[in-house]
């Protein structure tokens, strides 16, 4: 028999909403043998009426992520292939084949049912990343799965490589689970042909979730000056070249990067004239252009998270209002700022009004005429809030 976590009393409501997390501190007792690392475990509220099965982690502060609430499926093999097939349905529904060209997440962790489980579909290969706890006793039999339910897959790669990995306890893991995974793979995005590092590249190796803003950049590019901040391999530059700009920076503070966006630019034919390279740190180089008194007409702002933990946040806020307002002062009168954050603990309304006190600091006069978040295959749990981290606004300054 699996062991038993019994709550204290009233702190079950959190579970019937079905959210899928349990932290410590709601835990009365256990009763049983402690379990394993990624056991699964039964959860009961204070008068031990049952209310979900879920992945056991004994070194993390949510101590159990929930695989079903329904009391006659605990976690199996079944239940698992139960949630990939529709996983595939959905996507399938929404658009998104396994056709050699698309590129598209698979598998969304919590708000597809699978806590802390990444997969992301690139031509024929899988990238994968296991991030918590339950994965440890699951993981092949997933695998064995996609093989068995996605015959086209040629490889697939775990690239749990992430420092999330430490919080439940586990060590960092990359490596070839199946088949063959190249060092580059190249995808088709809304008619722009990309060169993909699935080894090494960040994350699964691209940033599927800013397909839609890509593309929105495209429609606004035409004949402005475009500066591409925390370009990566240069997806929103590109889409602006492809959209008719006359000027494009592309900055980012790795070259290994910057060569995959400018192998990308020759792959698309797109004009190289008018790309100039910057192999910087963006803060810095934009203080620079500050002082110069460079500007521009449209500028991307994509960084990376800057709020890891809740006790980072506030330190977060200053470094995304800095970025801001260095973007702002950047911007030429009636210019446009794509501005992002992929920060989950910042919410969407805490966002805006960091945007705002940046433009209120630059003495710019602002208007939001756009916003964006996750596309259709990075759906959003109403449960599980937590999974919309990604927010971004268009701004005209």
């Amino acid at each position: 028999m699996p062991s038993k976590i019994i709550l204290q009393p009233g702190r079950e409501k959190s579970l019937l909403r079905r959210h899928p997390w349990l932290f410590s501190g709601a835990i009365a007792s256990l009763k049983g043998p402690e379990p394993e690392l990624g056991e699964s475990v039964e959860i009961a509220d204070a008068h031990g009426q049952f209310l979900a099965w879920a992945a056991y982690s004994p070194n993390s502060q949510i101590r159990a992520r929930i695989w079903s609430f329904d009391q006659n499926k605990p976690m199996s093999k079944a239940l698992l292939e139960e949630f990939l097939l529709r996983c595939i349905r959905r996507r399938t529904e929404s658009g998104f084949i396994m056709d050699g060209q698309q590129a598209f997440r698979l598998i969304n962790a919590e708000s597809d049912g699978l806590p802390g489980c990444v997969i992301d579909v690139y031509g024929t290969i899988l990238v994968c990343q296991f991030l918590s706890s339950g994965w440890e006793l699951w993981r092949d039999s997933l695998c064995e799965l996609l093989r068995q339910h996605l015959p086209d897959c040629t490889g697939i790669l775990e690239r749990s490589d992430s420092d999330s990995r430490v919080k439940e306890g586990l060590h960092e893991r990359k490596g070839l689970l199946s088949g063959v995974v190249p060092s580059h793979v190249e995808i088709l995005e809304n008619g722009l042909r990309l060169i993909i590092d699935p080894w090494k590249g960040h994350k699964t190796g691209y940033y599927l979730d800013q397909r839609d803003a890509r593309a929105a950049v495209t429609r606004y590019s035409k004949d402005r000056e475009v500066l591409n901040a925390f370009c990566y391999t240069g997806g929103f530059g590109l889409k602006a070249l492809q959209g008719g700009a006359k000027h494009v920076v592309q900055m980012d503070v790795s070259g290994d990067s910057l060569e995959i966006a400018r192998q990308n630019t020759v792959l698309n034919g797109l004009p190289l004239d008018r790309v100039e390279w910057s192999e910087n740190d963006v803060f810095h180089e934009l203080r620079k252009y500050r002082d110069r008194g460079r500007q521009f007409d449209l500028i991307i702002l994509d960084p990376p998270k800057f709020a890891e933990s809740q006790a980072t946040l506030e330190k977060a806020a200053r470094g995304y209002k800095d970025i801001n307002l260095l973007g702002l002062k950047l911007l030429r009168p009636g210019g446009l700022l794509f501005t992002f954050s992929c920060s989950g603990l910042m919410g969407a309304e805490f966002f805006g009004k960091i945007i705002a006190d940046a433009a209120v600091d630059a003495k710019r006069e602002c208007q939001i005429i756009d916003r964006f978040f996750q596309p259709a295959d990075h759906p959003v749990a109403p449960v599980f809030p937590e999974g919309l981290y990604l927010k971004g606004l268009l701004v005209r300054a």
